[in-house]
Parts: structure tokens; sequence; C-alpha cells
């Protein structure tokens, strides 16, 4: 695949990736405001984030499949479809139940954005092509995390929380138009001769029987439950512990979001050169050790907004090395069932980012303390299943990348 048509592909998939994410990112700012526009506590609006993530996690189970059996575009369509539909519901909703609901059908359809480009980078490439597309995809999709909330915090600004949900309902537009003049099949029709709901179930079964592939998959997970934390409490802790304005905050967000996706774009050349196992030992290791010293110096009573914004950088940059690679690394060996694989790993790791929110949220009370023991005990966790499943002999294949 010549450079231009690499990048127009990891252009494509990462602007569809993005879209799910970018109904996250572009909402942070808002959610202070919402609480009072509706009459809710902090728990429930954090209940409408939650409940985007375990639709996200759930819907993928369905995509993943349906994609192996009908070709990878069909799916795309319905699910933004979806998604745009409910879009509208969420920016017309008039209470916070309501807005629970209809947030839950957005993540069903933002799902379909999440399982079929991983599977679409498989069908293409694997090793250190894949990391490589796969990083420069996230490169593409760090547009959301970066941009979308300071978007947000001037969508909200000229016409309040409403607006968000307009804004990426154009999004989802933008993205079924991408779909039908850009991006084509990857899955050939003779490929998908032998996938049916039973071969889906039997593939689900080969994988859950796998715990080399789901020690990759949680691995992942675990490391991005920190950063779901993060999402899901760091507006209150940094609006209003803090005192921040949201367009601060957004940069904040932003400058930390930069961090993960520029530090994504070494994979290709750091894996080559040291191989992808070693690439993702020492960087979750690492990662781990950052998020134990910024959950001591809370714990000892520190309170210095700077000493979050510089540590937690440092461990998103590093959760940029482990979490395209456990990717690449969890689909490298079932490349005949990738969209299944990919939407496993998908719903696996947004499941557990959820629970992470959820027991995290019954502690939460606006201050750090909470959000950052939350982000350190995902990062410890990953940690240790970095260091068993990438310890025995079946890890040495990919030593080389």
């Amino acid at each position: 695949m010549n450079s231009s048509r690499f990048f127009r592909i990891a252009l494509v998939l990462g602007l569809l990736s993005a879209i799910g994410p970018f109904a996250i990112d572009m909402y942070l700012p808002a959610l202070p405001e919402i609480g009072s526009s509706l009459g809710a506590g902090i728990g429930e609006v954090q209940m409408s984030l939650t409940v985007f993530f375990l639709a996200l996690g759930v819907g993928q189970l369905l995509y993943g499949p349906v994609s192996d059996m009908v070709g990878r575009r069909p799916p795309l369509f319905i699910g933004l479809g979806v998604f745009a539909l409910a879009s509208i519901g969420c920016a017309l909703a008039t209470d916070i139940e309501m807005l629970i609901a209809l947030r839950f059908v957005q993540g069903l359809g933002a799902a379909a954005g999440m399982a079929i480009p991983r599977a679409v980078v498989r069908d293409l490439h694997t090793g250190s092509d894949a990391a490589r597309l796969m990083s420069l995809l996230m490169l593409v999709f760090s547009v959301s995390p970066i941009l979308a909330p300071l978007a947000g915090s001037a969508v909200i600004a000229l016409t309040g929380w409403r607006g968000v949900f307009w804004a990426v309902t154009i999004a989802a537009v933008i993205g079924l138009a991408t779909i039908a003049s850009v991006l084509k099949e990857t899955r050939p029709a003779e490929e998908r001769v032998e996938s049916s709901l039973g071969s889906a179930l039997r593939a689900y079964g080969v994988l859950l029987r796998d715990a080399h592939y789901l020690g990759l998959v949680f691995i992942g997970a675990f490391a991005m439950a920190g950063f779901f934390t993060y999402l899901a409490n760091s507006s209150f802790v940094m609006i209003d512990h803090y005192g921040l304005s949201p367009t601060v905050y957004s940069v904040a967000f932003g400058v930390n979001a930069a961090a993960f996706f520029g530090a994504a774009q070494l994979n290709g050349a750091l894996c080559e050169r040291f191989g992808i196992v070693r690439v993702v030992k020492t960087s979750v290791t690492a990662c781990g050790a950052v998020m134990v010293a910024m959950f001591l110096y809370y714990l000892g009573g520190g309170d210095e907004l700077a000493v979050l914004i510089v540590l937690y950088f440092i461990a998103s940059a590093l959760m940029g090395f482990v979490i395209p690679t456990t990717s690449v690394l969890a689909l490298e060996q079932h490349g005949a069932i990738a969209g299944t694989a990919s939407a496993l790993l998908g719903t696996l790791q947004m499941l557990t980012g959820a629970v992470v929110m959820t027991v995290v949220g019954l502690f939460t009370d606006g201050r750090p303390l909470p959000m950052v023991a939350g982000m350190a005990g995902g990062a410890l966790i990953a940690v240790v299943l970095a260091w068993i499943t990438l310890g025995g002999r079946r890890s040495a294949g990919y030593a080389a990348g």
C-alpha cells in the first residue's frame, strides 16, 4: 500500500472511530450545566456518560460478527444512522431519565465506528505495518479529545448544552457521506462464505478460551479504565474543585490527550526496533509507577492542580504506547474472525471502563483523590496482567514485531 493510500485509509477510519468519542469529549464541559438544567445530581449526570460506555461496549458484540458476515460497510451505515437519530433525541430531551435512555441508544449506534475500523486494519495489515496504521488512525482519532472539549465549550457558550448534540448529529451525517464516497469494502464476498450466526458464536467461544487474547484485551482495558475514570470525573474536579472555566478545562484535557496520541505515533518505529512485547511491558510498567506516585501525592494531602496535569500528561503518553499495540497483538492470530475479535475486544474494554467508572462514582465527592485512586488502580492491574500475559513462551514470536 503506497503512503498516500495508507494515510487516506487512516484518515477515514480515524474520523469514523472518532464520532462516538466526539459525543463523549464534546459533552464533558457541559456536565455541570446539564445537571443544573435538568435538576440532576452528579451521579445522575455521570450515569448518562456511563450508559453510553455500556452501549458502546455491548453494541460491538453485534457489529463485529455482522461485519464478518455481510462486509464492513453495511453495518457502518446502520450504526451511524442510529447514532444520528439518537443524537437528535438527546438534543430534545426534557429530563435526565430521557437523556440517559437516549444516550444508551446513541452509544449502540456509535459502537459500529469503534469495532469495524479495527477489523479493517486487520483486513489490510498485520505486525508492525498494522501497528503503524493503527497508530496513524489514532492520530486522526485524536481530533476528538484534543479539539472536542474546546469545540464543546464554544458550542455551549453560544447555544447551551443541547447544541452539543446537534453538532454530533452533523458529524454523523458527514461520516455517512464519507463511507458512501470513500471507504471501499475490505472483506471480499468469498471471505464471508463461512461467516454466520453459528460461526460467530463459535468464534466468541474460541476467543473466550484464548487466555493470551484475553490477557492482551484486559491490559488495554484496565489502562483505558483509568482514562475513563478521568473522563467521568475531571470536569467536576477541575471546574468545581479547582475553579477552572470550561474553556481552560478543555485546554487542560486536550493537552493530556495530545500526549497520548503524539506518543502513539512512535509505535511503529519503536516496535520495529525493540519488539512489540518489550514496548508494551516497559510502557505499562512506567505508567503504573507514575500513577502510583500521583495517588501517593494526593493521599498524603497534596492538592496542586499542576501535579495532576503534569503526572497525567506523562501517564497519557505512556498509555499511547500500550493501547494501540495491545490491540494489534490481540487481533494478530485471529485474522479470519477479525471483526468478531475486534468486537469482543471493544466490548470487554468498554464494559471494564464502565464498571470502574461506576465503582469510582460511588466514592466521588468532587475532590481529586477518588478519581486518582481509580486511575492508579486500573494502571496497576494493567501492569500485573502485562507481566503475566507477555512473560511466557508464546510472546517470543512477537518480540521482533
